[in-house]
């Protein structure tokens, strides 16, 4: 990676041309041979297991062990009528799924006019076999009945099996040629036109390398200018995208310059820590954008309450809001907490399980005192956090305030 850093652009664009380069020899090589393992795969899945011989071959078995030997030893009495009917009729279902299965493949016009006859045998075969299925069950006597007759069906249906296995074979052996010629002819014109890809790609790629050196210049003004607008849209980016009130981003920008100013005039500052009581239930229990919406309308309400220019209100995250006030003393700063408290629950958003209200309510953690020299910027925010503790284990939907900004705890 140093190496390449070191090169210059040109060297850059050449080392880059020629990576692309190989990555398309090595991508054309690949191409070939997986085109080459496809054919074989489609070889062997369509040629090599002969999918609707197979199916023949397993109702030929069908028949002859599956029925002809069940009726036979039915005869010897070697096995119990109730086994000679489990044993047929399983056959019997197993011959009608092969074959509906068999029927599913693609036929020829001249395939279909045979299969309508051997469906009609298959059909005559297994009506006697049911006759015979509706013995079983009745618990006849099997050592009477004709083993001539029974060799004679299923020796039909060999018969007729066996055609349709042969025509398979034949047509099997002429779609593999077909799909083979098939396949030399779509290899060359893929080769082909992956040759005349490859070559259109590096002649254009020559072009495109030769055009980024050339406009390097302009380039370079576009990052600038590129940069600037990603400034403004940064600057830009300081407002919540849901309440419409500040974010945690401009809070930290805010909260600094508006302490130091405040320390300058030694006026009142007053910061406070809001969350909303029971949220995670009130989600939980009618969804997030119900829980959206709640968020929405405190922050209506903190807006509708702090209107002056030096009232800051932001969306610290998730439930959690602040409020930066300056030039407010204790008394002021209560009784806005107050009226927050008072106003949110007037809302009467409905909570049915919050614990201390029916409404939706707050609880809020204020600390307000004088900016001086010896004030911390961190311990208004850490006071203001404990207050809003306590205001939770006190029972929550309350303020509690303080003008002690010097014991706050911080870790």
């Amino acid at each position: 990676m140093q190496f390449i850093g070191a090169l210059k652009l040109r060297s850059k664009l050449f080392f880059l041309f020629l990576l692309i380069t190989i990555g398309l020899i090595f991508f054309g090589i690949i191409g070939t041979s997986y085109v080459n393992a496809m054919k074989k795969n489609m070889d062997s899945l369509y040629f090599g297991s002969l999918i609707p011989i197979t199916e023949l071959n397993e109702i030929v078995q069908t028949y002859n062990n599956g029925l002809a030997n069940t009726i036979y030893k039915a005869s010897r009495n070697e096995i119990s009528p109730s086994e000679t009917a489990s044993n047929i009729e399983t056959s019997l279902r197993y011959i009608n799924k092969k074959w509906k299965s068999y029927l599913s493949h693609f036929k020829t016009e001249d395939e279909l006019e045979y299969l309508e006859y051997a469906n009609l045998e298959i059909t005559h075969t297994n009506a006697y076999f049911y006759k015979v299925l509706d013995a079983a069950k009745a618990s006849r006597d099997f050592s009477k009945i004709s083993i001539n007759t029974l060799e004679k069906k299923v020796a039909s249906i060999h018969d007729v099996m066996q055609k349709l296995i042969n025509y398979e074979g034949n047509m099997a052996n002429y779609e593999r040629k077909k799909f083979l010629y098939a396949y030399e002819s779509i290899l060359i014109k893929i080769g082909t036109s992956l040759g005349i890809i490859i070559i259109a790609i590096l002649i254009m790629l020559y072009y495109v390398f030769a055009s980024i050196q050339k406009d390097q210049t302009k380039l370079e003004i576009a990052a600038k200018k590129l940069k600037i607008a990603n400034k403004k849209l940064e600057n830009a980016s300081y407002t919540d995208s849901l309440t419409n009130l500040h974010n945690r981003r401009y809070f930290n920008f805010i909260y600094d310059r508006e302490i130091k100013r405040a320390k300058r005039n030694r006026a009142y500052v007053t910061f406070m820590m809001l969350d909303i009581d029971y949220f995670k239930q009130y989600n939980d229990t009618y969804g997030h954008v119900e829980g959206d919406r709640a968020l929405k309308s405190v922050a209506k309400v903190l807006k509708e309450t702090l209107k002056r220019p030096g009232d800051y209100v932001f969306r610290l995250g998730g439930e959690e809001f602040g409020i930066f006030l300056s030039d407010t003393d204790e008394t002021n700063s209560a009784n806005l907490a107050r009226e927050i408290c008072e106003a949110v629950k007037k809302r009467e958003i409905k909570h049915e399980q919050s614990k201390v209200h029916e409404f939706l309510t707050l609880s809020i953690g204020v600390v307000c005192c004088i900016a001086d020299d010896a004030l911390e910027e961190e311990v208004l925010i850490s006071r203001a956090d404990e207050m809003l503790y306590e205001a939770k284990e006190s029972g929550r939907n309350r303020y509690i305030i303080t003008s002690n900004a010097s014991k706050a705890k911080i870790a």
